[in-house]
């Protein structure tokens, strides 16, 4: 048997654990470490009981400050900022850094430095890193000299897929989305003072308009596309399950059929298992579960003027991007065996 991947999870939020339920009983994984300012007992309650997915399948137990399931023995650690943990001692061959809170190639670059050999982000960079790199679009891009690597966020990855597949069937002269989000854990449950005026209202009692850094992502990552693309989240008083509703001009003619049918065939083809559709009546909790990037909508395609489209796409907003992350582990291990 080959060398199983050592993955050290420095975060056990959603995404963390997420990724954790995805991954534990695959061969190929072995969960090393688990770093987190909860304590072990919680981070063992919240991996068992979620109340989004349900209980896990397996028997996890926690064994002093090791969670212990299947072929899993994963060391908890305190949590604290990139470079504390000795990487090296555990032997990480990937650092998944879930906490959402370190953005910077400089900070992310302690990993590195503390022994890990390539670090993967769970949201948007906010300056230039090693490689930013959506599945679907641009997964072919990745080099084995790349350390820090986002995969962006949920958000950014369906808008991302969407728009590529419009531009390069019909060309997009200029596009507005509006994501409708369900709410996130850094809101508030009542109202409560902050930075952010809007995002100090309660969360399950209000629509609340937020910004988005997608749009500019995207471009970064389809040059073609600059300056055709913007965007605003509303996050909404549901706990997972989102959408995209997206506004496009396009440069040639089409009919709801025709725009139906090309999505439709990339989803049994080229991107099979990443975009998936759907001509049920669905929402949100519809998706839940879910491992698509995302989910393409045929009842809400509508076209006026023949060129003006507006697309409704579903997601899970945490379940398929951490699909998407294992994926990508996997891609850079294959590249690695390569060279």
């Amino acid at each position: 048997m080959s060398k199983r991947i050592n993955i050290a999870l420095f975060g056990f939020g959603r995404i963390g654990r997420n990724i954790f339920r995805l991954g534990y009983d695959n061969p190929k994984y072995n969960f090393v470490a688990i770093s987190d300012f909860g304590s072990a007992e919680v981070l063992h309650y919240l991996l068992v009981r979620d109340s989004i997915h349900g209980s896990i399948k397996d028997n996890v137990i926690l064994d002093g400050n090791y969670l212990v399931v299947k072929e899993q023995r994963t060391r908890i650690i305190k949590g604290g900022i990139p470079g504390t943990i000795p990487w090296d001692v555990f032997d990480v061959d990937v650092v998944i850094d879930a906490t959402g809170k370190f953005f910077m190639k400089k900070e992310l670059t302690n990993h590195i430095q503390s022994g890990a050999k390539r670090v993967f982000i769970t949201r948007n960079p906010k300056d230039k890193i090693d490689r930013i790199v959506i599945p679907g679009i641009n997964e072919s891009s990745i080099q084995v000299s790349d350390k820090i690597i986002s995969t962006t966020s949920a958000t950014t990855q369906a808008l991302a897929l969407m728009v590529k597949i419009l531009d390069d069937n019909f060309g997009i002269n200029r596009a507005m989305m509006t994501t409708v989000h369900a709410y996130t854990a850094d809101q508030p449950l009542a109202d409560s003072a902050g930075i952010d005026l809007r995002r100090s209202r309660s969360a399950v009692e209000n629509i609340i308009p937020n910004s988005t850094r997608a749009p500019s992502i995207v471009e970064k990552i389809l040059p073609q596309l600059s300056g055709k693309l913007d965007g605003i989240a509303f996050n909404v008083p549901v706990p997972n399950g989102s959408c995209i509703d997206l506004t496009t001009e396009l440069k040639k003619n089409l009919s709801v059929d025709s725009i139906n049918r090309v999505m439709n065939e990339y989803a049994i083809s080229s991107m099979r298992g990443v975009l998936g559709y759907t001509s049920d009546p669905i929402v949100s909790s519809d998706v839940i579960g879910m491992e698509e990037t995302m989910i393409y909508d045929e009842k809400a395609t509508m076209i006026t003027n023949e060129t003006l489209l507006k697309t409704l796409c579903w997601y899970d907003n945490g379940w398929g991007f951490s699909k998407r992350i294992l994926e990508m582990i996997d891609a850079y291990e294959t590249l690695e065996k390569k060279n």
